[in-house]
């Protein structure tokens, strides 16, 4: 496996909350926020708007 393969992998979900999810497999930390806006997000990365902010 090369570094850059597990960067590429996120996991989605609901946190005990109910908020919408986005983190890494390789770390627990994740960032969360309404579903609407982490679908905003990933519309704009799929779309190339955000990314600069993908590294």
């Amino acid at each position: 496996m090369h570094d850059s393969e597990g960067a590429n992998c996120f996991r989605f979900g609901l946190d005990a909350d109910g908020k919408a999810y986005i983190g890494t497999t390789e770390s627990a930390a994740y960032v969360s926020d309404s579903i609407q806006a982490l679908r905003a997000l990933i519309s704009a990365v799929k779309a190339g708007a955000a990314d600069h902010l993908v590294a």
